[in-house]
């Protein structure tokens, strides 16, 4: 395929960890593709009348910790001529985040946004997964604290978590003998007028939480993220310990009955979050999870999502 202009909407290139950030994997493997790269943050990037334009600059990456990136001269293009915008900024999914995929909206699909801004928009990790309930734990999204009491009155165990969180950051386990529901409750509606989102909690957590990462509604490759010791969470910027994994019969399943969903939506590269049988998340904004899985099975899904990029430019 000839060279297409790949402009890469990211957080700091300077602050990632190269031997971990999927992002990184993706321009490498664009770089060794010929593609050309172009970097800009999303503050960088403004609507001109109808032309969506931003700052951007030419950049070289290598797996080099300390020297991984070499920028050229920053120059002021309109984003309708590159090929494809890799949108990858991290949430918090946000009205900044928000505003970011409107603005793309003035491109796409002319320019292959990656993934489709309206569909990201429109399907936040925590609520797409509420189309699938037979997929899905007990889960309830409300502001009504009435509702949550009745909710863990029912299923005893619960998790608690911001709806557009990330990271695990204020994700909390409220156990049955626990007094500090309503003190986190206050807490959360004084701080956001967001809805909570609240889950039974899965014991299956403590073998782990399984991130499946399907391209083009096709599950490719998987990680096993197994919680530190005293905490519920396993996410790996909370301390979860990857580890490898094989995909089971029931997972196959859960990929399968919403693969297609992720397909017509534009969506082609997203990480599923799986606990025993159940499917909690589908991240869509900036999943991860590429580098670890090269590292425990030799795939190369950065690979297999250019792959997908080049088959929709043509």
């Amino acid at each position: 395929m000839s060279s297409l202009k790949v402009a890469v909407q990211m957080d700091p290139l300077h602050a990632i960890d190269i031997t971990a950030d999927s992002t990184f994997a993706l321009m490498l493997e664009a770089q060794h593709r010929g593609h050309s790269l172009f970097y800009y943050e999303v503050p960088h990037m403004w609507l001109d009348g109808a032309a969506l334009k931003a700052r951007v600059k030419p950049v070289r990456v290598k797996p080099v910790p300390g020297a991984h990136h070499e920028f050229g001269a920053e120059e002021i293009t309109d984003l309708a001529a590159m090929d494809v915008v890799l949108m990858r900024q991290d949430p918090p999914f946000d009205m900044a985040y928000i505003t970011a995929t409107h603005l793309l909206e003035h491109i796409h699909p002319h320019t292959l946004v990656v993934n489709d801004p309206k569909s990201v928009r429109n399907a936040p990790e925590k609520l797409l997964v509420t189309h699938f309930p037979a997929l899905m734990p007990p889960t309830l999204v409300t502001w009504d604290r009435a509702a949550i009491r009745e909710f863990r009155a029912r299923h005893q165990d619960i998790i608690v978590k911001p709806l557009f969180g990330n990271g695990g950051i204020g994700v909390f386990r409220i156990k049955p003998d626990d007094e500090n529901l309503g003190s986190l409750l206050d807490m959360f509606f004084a701080a956001s007028r967001e809805p909570l989102m609240v889950q039974r909690y899965e014991p299956a957590v403590r073998a782990g939480d399984k991130r499946i990462i399907l391209v083009d509604g096709e599950a490719l490759g998987a990680l096993n993220r197994v919680p530190a010791a005293g905490d519920s969470r396993s996410n790996m910027h909370a301390g979860g310990r990857p580890e490898p994994t094989k995909l089971t019969p029931r997972e196959r399943e859960i990929c399968e009955a919403i693969g297609p969903t992720l397909r017509a939506q534009g969506l082609i590269f997203t990480g599923i979050d799986v606990i025993g049988d159940y499917l909690t998340e589908i991240n869509v904004t900036s999943p991860t999870g590429l580098q670890q899985i090269a590292r425990f099975d030799g795939v190369n899904l950065a690979a297999s999502i250019w792959d997908a990029i080049e088959a929709k430019r043509g």
